[in-house]
């Protein structure tokens, strides 16, 4: 088939239509099919991406009780945005939006009218459960962290992504029961690590790649529980702590990063990232069976095209973002607790038989609502009696399969959010004309200290040269010149774990992580030890060897 998107040709599988007829809205032993995919997986990615802004955050007023607040809705927004608490409350009612199906006007269309009535909440995650963690977005049951987001269960942590149950980390991309830890991805049970990738519980360490069990080493890769070493050499503890001399400034530590990629270059790769997988195809995986193109999951079972599970999913197609959940299809940031769904996202949590819907949680039986809580039975926020609902949701499939809506997930013109706002930007990076040429929402980015009156200062080499008042300056980012500012918690840190203050912007920063993992994109190829063959995300045309599972575990040293 040819994508209706990108033009690019593409699979519909034997099993992604197995999938399909079996998860075919059922009602009264009526089966309503959902009709074969028309874009290609990366652009259904892309679609459902581009509903989600996690990074931005501005601060705005409520539109409900005026009080100023931070949000991940810009204040020119055309939507209504409440604080989380005043969204939660009982002091509005999104009933009061519902109105009647017209089957002479498509779905999407009217689902967007709706859309720009009811409120939405302010910021997703489980604040309830926060504390002073208000500059935090997607994330829950953190404390006195900023700027985190995906998160949930850090306390003191600062600048970081998908950072889980760690405490006093700044810098870090998927991490999992760190502490004090700096600029250290895809990495479990760390502690006092430092730029660290794809390592195990190490400890004390500098620059490791795929390390298990090692304590106090340095530019190390393929190791397993050792103790001093530096270059994968054995050295004592004196010439440990020299070396240890030379990375301290920024400028050491720029070299440092240098110097470390071309020695991870001479060890071997394992084909893919993960532990306890059975047939499985992706990256990034763990404890996954018969899973096929999935990448940053774990406890997938018979899924397929699912991106950052972060709890066990059984029976999913095309999802973004969701965990504890089972018979999904076409959904992204549905939250926890989700059975049989289509088409919606933002759920917020516990919800069944759910049909092109956003933000209600605790909710089963809806079709194209918002904002909705505790109900069933609705349709576009209007209640319906059981019967009343199961012979007009009939009608409006068969209507949206007519007007070549149904099976189609939102349309990225229908984001609340700019196009480079949202997770499409990351993975699918366009330019400006390009976004505006697709018909996608742009923001230009606005300089917030324009009018401040401070110079702009370059920060100092050292923590140690660098004084608490640099908490009241402006600096500007080496790579995108946009200002920034250093915060009272992150410089405590930073002198905690002897790190220099960072010469670039939060989101630079940030966007290197990503880039340092392997894409979402597969490869045939064979294991350049013993030829078995393999499906990776390692490119051909990379300088890294890639062995297959057996023979990677027999290199390690």
């Amino acid at each position: 088939m040819k994508c209706n998107s990108c033009k690019s040709e593409f699979t519909v599988t034997q099993k992604d239509l197995e999938f399909l007829d079996d998860a075919a809205t059922v009602i009264k032993n009526k089966k309503y099919k959902i009709p074969p995919p028309t874009l290609c997986p990366d652009c259904r990615e892309k679609r459902r991406l581009a509903q989600g802004n996690q990074l931005f955050l501005y601060k705005r007023k409520c539109d409900l009780t005026g009080k100023e607040m931070i949000s991940n809705h810009h204040p020119e927004s055309q939507y209504k945005v409440y604080d989380r608490y005043a969204w939660f409350s009982d002091d509005w009612d999104p009933m009061e939006y519902g109105r009647k199906y017209d089957f002479n006007r498509p779905f999407f269309e009217q689902f967007q009218e709706l859309s720009l009535k009811v409120p939405r909440p302010a910021l997703q995650g489980n604040y309830q459960y926060d504390e002073n963690s208000d500059y935090t977005n997607y994330a829950g049951k953190n404390k006195d962290c900023y700027m985190i987001f995906d998160s949930e269960h850090n306390r003191d942590c600062y600048y970081s992504y998908s950072t889980n149950k760690s405490e006093s980390c700044m810098e870090c991309y998927r991490i999992d029961k760190c502490e004090l830890c700096f600029e250290c991805i895809d990495s479990h049970k760390c502690y006092n690590c430092y730029f660290c990738q794809d390592c195990d519980n190490c400890s004390n360490s500098f620059f490791l790649k795929n390390c298990i069990g090692c304590k106090h080493c340095i530019m190390c890769s393929n190791l397993k529980n050792k103790e001093f070493y530096i270059k994968n050499k054995k050295v004592s503890q004196d010439e440990y702590k020299k070396a240890l001399e030379f990375l301290k400034s920024y400028s050491d530590l720029e070299a440092a990063k240098k110097m470390f990629e071309e020695i991870k270059l001479k060890y071997p790769q394992k084909y893919i990232h993960g532990v306890q997988n059975e047939n499985v195809t992706g990256d990034y995986l763990t404890n996954c069976k018969n899973a096929e193109i999935c990448f940053d999951s774990r406890g997938l079972w018979d899924c397929r095209y699912v991106y950052q599970a972060f709890n066990p999913l059984k029976n999913c197609m095309d999802i973004q973002e969701c965990g504890d959940a089972e018979r999904l299809y076409e959904c992204a940031f549905l939250g926890y607790d989700a059975f049989n769904s289509k088409f919606s996202h933002h759920m917020l949590g516990n919800q069944s038989d759910i049909e092109y819907c956003t933000f209600c949680p605790h909710s089963s039986n809806l079709f194209g609502c918002i904002g909705l809580r505790h109900k069933q039975y609705c349709i576009l926020n209007k209640q319906y009696t059981k019967d009343e609902y199961e012979d007009l949701v009939p009608r409006i499939i068969i209507h949206m399969t007519q007007t070549k809506e149904y099976g189609e997930f939102f349309p990225i013109e229908m984001s609340c959010f700019a196009y480079n706002e949202t997770m499409a930007q990351w993975y699918f990076p366009l330019t400006k004309e390009e976004a505006i040429k697709q018909g996608y929402g742009w923001r230009d980015k606005t300089d917030q200290y324009a009018t401040h009156d401070k110079k702009t200062q370059n920060p100092p080499e050292t923590i140690n040269e660098t004084k608490e008042t640099i908490i009241e300056q402006i600096l500007r980012c080496k790579n995108c010149d946009k200002p920034y500012k250093i915060t009272k918690q992150e410089y405590s840190l930073l002198k905690k774990l002897g790190m220099p203050v960072p010469h670039n912007c939060f989101l630079c920063r940030h966007l290197k992580r990503p880039k340092m993992r392997n894409q979402r994109t597969l490869y045939q190829r064979e294991c350049q030890n013993c030829g078995l063959k393999i499906v990776t995300t390692y490119s051909p045309a990379r300088s890294e060897k890639i062995f297959c599972e057996k023979c990677y575990t027999e290199s390690i040293e």
